[in-house]
């Protein structure tokens, strides 16, 4: 750590729980955040200020106008030129913190390329909107022994927990299976940006005491907050249960890729299909579609416009295909127009 350094830190380093010691541990520490929406995005900001070294971002999605009620990373330009969250992420985190090294990757965390993506971690940060991800993000953390927070919210609601592998119960403790029925989404709920800036702080946070060495300062509870009513509640976490099948059994299916379906996005009317991993040449797709509608391309991704749907196609062959949730007009559609 060179002084400038200790100038930029300053008031951080007085802070006593991590001093000097704590904060050299920061600049070389690694820290990864799956989904870089309302959560992520707060999350990689705080990191990136507070100078973790280095800093891996993944997410699917592309900057919308709706996002910029909540998600601070991001801007109109971003939104009007429907940049990936990932790669706007990594634009403004460099304008921040020159000195924070950014993986930025536009992709959808799977089990072929989880072990991949999140090599070298010390911790990882979540910031997506499903259970699908959730419990493959648990499935590697438990087998590998890395820390990762949990948190969610909607409307004026949110929570956060910390899974510490060995030390406190895991996501498929508390949550055997995802719930069933219809759940609250932000696009039927709402969201307010109060609520899920307090999570990913308390996310965050805890993630820097990960960073720091100073773990055992990690409580093991589970906050949940309402940040309109002005209500926070904490109760601690059970033990590891000895019939998870996460953390007891350590039979890690969905890391082992065995409950996969194409996902119906939070709060976007849309679904994901992500079945088959394929390069796509996506100039000559552009070409192709050009006939048939309007049709949007940057060097991220394709945008084809075939009313009422709107598909977004990556290089990696995945798709989000928007204005349904149904999963068979999204297969059909894909079928359709990319093959």
């Amino acid at each position: 750590m060179d002084a400038r350094d200790r100038e930029r830190y300053s008031r951080q380093i007085l802070f006593s729980e991590i001093g000097e010691q704590g904060q050299e541990k920061l600049l070389n520490a690694h820290a990864a955040i799956v989904g870089c929406g309302a959560l992520g995005s707060f999350q990689a900001a705080a990191l990136a200020r507070a100078g973790v070294g280095r800093i891996s971002i993944f997410d699917r999605d592309y900057v919308e106008a709706s996002n910029l009620q909540r998600q601070f990373l991001f801007t109109e330009a971003d939104a009007a030129e429907a940049l990936p969250k990932a790669a706007a992420a990594a634009r403004r985190i460099a304008e921040i913190n020159s000195a924070v090294c950014v993986d930025a990757v536009v992709t959808d965390v799977s089990p072929l390329n989880i072990s991949e993506l999140l090599a070298g971690a010390a911790v990882i940060l979540d910031g997506t909107d499903n259970f699908e991800t959730r419990y493959l993000i648990n499935d590697f953390a438990v087998s590998r022994g890395i820390p990762w927070i949990y948190g969610a919210a909607v409307g004026s609601y949110g929570l956060t927990m910390p899974v510490i592998p060995g030390r406190t119960a895991c996501f498929r403790c508390i949550y055997p299976e995802p719930p069933s029925g219809a759940q609250p989404t932000c696009e039927t709920a709402g969201i307010l940006n109060a609520v899920t800036s307090a999570v990913a702080a308390l996310q965050a946070a805890d993630a820097m005491k990960i960073l720091c060495g100073r773990t055992d300062s990690v409580r093991p509870r589970i906050t949940t907050l309402d940040v309109w009513e002005g209500r926070i509640r904490q109760v601690g976490q059970p033990p590891p249960d000895a019939s998870c099948p996460a953390c007891g059994r350590h039979e890690f299916e969905y890391l082992e890729g065995r409950r996969r379906a194409p996902v119906s996005l939070c709060g976007r009317n849309a679904v994901q299909i992500h079945e088959r991993s394929r390069p796509l040449d996506l100039a000559a797709l552009k070409d192709r579609l050009l006939p048939l509608g309007e049709v949007r391309a940057n060097e991220f991704a394709l945008r084809f416009f075939p009313a009422p749907y709107e598909m977004t196609i990556f290089p990696d062959g995945r798709a989000i295909i928007k204005g349904t949730t149904d999963i068979g007009v999204a297969r059909s559609l894909y079928s359709k127009y990319v093959g």
